[in-house]
């Protein structure tokens, strides 16, 4: 079934907006305001699909991504890997000393601190998005602010850049994971990567049992992330991804953690991001 419209968290113009281009091409893009919109969204049919982040290079893991990703009957279909890059934006015209406030999501913040030491006499002030903080400025006609935001938010909202990639870091990437309902057909043809959940039983070597049962089924094994089990205090959910050669070899995976395992639940098949590089 073709894709044709996609939640996201946040405004237009986002990094999420950005990486939805770039999975899927031309879609209608659905703004969310909350994460847990984007997937209400897909399960009750009001999009197709919904594009979010679930890792940065930098920053580390989306917790309450894996947190619903767990809870809600969705399954992913594609992963992918954007080149993250912050630009300083305002309204046309506005020159860099004629700013003195500097809007952004935190984490955005975070990763221009040294632009932003080396601009001390600029106010920098936390916002609740990067695109968003472009929109926002541009609506209220504010122009002694910018927004630091990806380059799509300028085209989006007709501001226009000040300065380029302030970010402290180059290889600052963000892995993006493409969601479906988990009862709508899948178009997904090849696939050498799988995300699974699973519990151990809460004593000694559990853990290490479940992942030699993955070793031994031939899993590459490319990420774990531990999460809380709600009502359950020091408690935890595994989530893994492993690449695998063959379908035979993923089934074979998946039959060996079920052995070891007090649940177990697929996420998804997909390709992985590396190997569309």
């Amino acid at each position: 079934m073709a894709i044709r419209s996609v939640a996201i968290q946040g405004e237009r113009g986002s990094n999420s907006h950005m990486a939805a281009l770039q999975m899927l091409g031309d879609v209608e893009i659905v703004p969310c305001t909350l994460s847990a919109q984007v997937l209400d969204a897909v399960v009750s049919g009001a999009v197709d699909a919904a594009v979010l982040p679930i890792e940065n290079s930098l920053h580390g893991s989306v917790a309450e991504h894996y947190d619903l990703l767990l809870e809600m009957p969705v399954r992913i279909d594609a992963e992918g890997q954007l080149r993250i890059r912050h630009n300083v934006i305002a309204a046309p015209g506005v020159t860099l000393a004629e700013v003195k406030t500097v809007l952004s999501h935190p984490v955005a913040l975070s990763q221009c601190r040294r632009w932003l030491a080396a601009h001390s006499g600029l106010r920098a002030t936390p916002f609740y998005d990067t695109a968003g903080s472009v929109k926002h400025l541009m609506q209220e006609g504010l122009r002694d602010v910018a927004g630091i935001a990806p380059a799509l938010a300028a085209k989006e909202y007709g501001a226009e850049i000040l300065v380029e990639g302030i970010e402290d870091h180059h290889e600052n990437f963000t892995r993006f994971h493409l969601l479906r309902r988990d009862d709508r057909p899948s178009d997904v043809r090849s696939t050498d990567k799988l995300s699974v959940a699973f519990i151990v039983e809460h004593r000694p070597g559990t853990l290490v049992a479940a992942l030699q049962k993955l070793a031994a089924a031939g899993a590459d094994l490319t990420k774990i992330e531990s999460r809380p089990v709600p009502g359950k205090p020091w408690e935890y959910v595994f989530y893994v991804d492993f690449r695998f050669d063959g379908e035979d070899r993923a089934d074979a995976a998946l039959a060996a953690l079920h052995t070891e395992c007090r649940s177990v639940k697929e996420l998804g098949r997909y390709a992985s991001a590396r190997s569309k590089q």
